[in-house]
């Protein structure tokens, strides 16, 4: 939605809407935070870092605020180009936001001489814009070890506010929420405020396609994998049709996702399958499909079909 057709939406005075990055090093919690400041889960969520791939993007709506959520992937030196798209993406919301939420994990807070060298920490020297810092996973820690981690980055960067919290239990996550509205321009809602996303449902059933493969393997099969919805057919008194292709880069990453008779993939498909009519909120019937593209990660045509550009 444009932000001329935004002027167009009913708001009372003083209504605040505006945009919210969510920055950090890969698996300090981003996404765990954005489905808790949502309220249902829209982004992929793994022990794994460099899960979330794509600037997801989730809306936090009440009477008299909106908060645009952006959900980037974690800050890191990109090794090919996937990676290189997928920082291009998180350095472009930081520009976007009105407000920066800086993330980081208490339980590994990088309180040394390590951090002038964070790829994440050192992008906050180029925002001119409130910078949060939030320091997640404070379940996990004693007061003594996150007051010792708050008086570290408080003196390394001029954060606008520091909030410690657990997105795990949604601890903190409502007064963070408040907080970052009062730093949100007097504006119109950008989207109607039942919506909470702007990407369609094939994209959120091809995250979840995806989430389940990081799920279940390890190594590099996950990272070399990518999901495309090629068929999303809505069938009125009959389950809806999901045709998806999952891409792989070799024959022997295609062999061990598919597994022994199949087995492999028909548990994917099987665990996919419920979390996708949980999420729609309707049957569906899902038929997946494994595909090689050597090196589509490092390739410009592959990643801009795949939507990474």
């Amino acid at each position: 939605m444009t932000e001329e057709h935004a002027e167009t939406l009913p708001s009372p005075d003083g209504f605040k809407a505006g945009y919210v990055a969510i920055i950090g090093d890969p698996n300090v919690g981003k996404s765990t935070l954005l489905n808790a400041l949502i309220g249902q889960k829209i982004s992929i969520v793994s022990h794994k870092p460099q899960t979330t791939r794509h600037r997801i993007l989730g809306i936090r709506s009440n009477p008299s605020s909106q908060i645009i959520f952006l959900d980037t992937p974690g800050l890191l030196t990109p090794s090919y180009r996937l990676q290189e798209a997928m920082m291009k993406s998180a350095f472009g919301a930081m520009e976007e936001a009105d407000v920066v939420v800086f993330m980081i994990d208490v339980t590994d807070p990088k309180v040394g001489p390590e951090i002038e060298h964070d790829v994440a920490f050192k992008t906050l020297a180029r925002l001119q814009k409130p910078v949060f810092l939030v320091i997640n996973k404070t379940d996990l820690a004693s007061k003594g070890e996150i007051a010792s981690v708050i008086g570290f980055y408080s003196v390394k960067y001029a954060f606008t506010e520091i909030f410690p919290i657990s997105a795990k239990t949604s601890d903190g996550t409502d007064d963070l929420a408040e907080s970052l509205v009062g730093h949100l321009p007097v504006h119109p809602p950008f989207y109607p405020l039942d919506v909470v996303s702007e990407h369609p449902e094939r994209f959120f059933v091809g995250e979840i396609i995806r989430e389940k493969i990081f799920e279940q393997f390890r190594e590099e099969i996950p990272y070399s994998t990518t999901v495309d919805i090629v068929e999303f057919t809505e069938k009125a008194g009959r389950k809806d049709l999901i045709r998806a292709e999952i891409y792989v880069e070799r024959d022997s990453q295609k062999g061990i996702l598919i597994g022994k008779q199949g087995k492999a993939l028909r548990e994917i498909g099987e665990a996919a399958r419920k979390d996708i009519e949980t999420f729609l909120e309707r049957k569906v019937f899902l038929e997946l499909h494994v595909k090689v593209r050597e090196k589509w990660r490092g390739s410009d045509a592959w990643l801009k079909r795949l939507g990474y550009h």
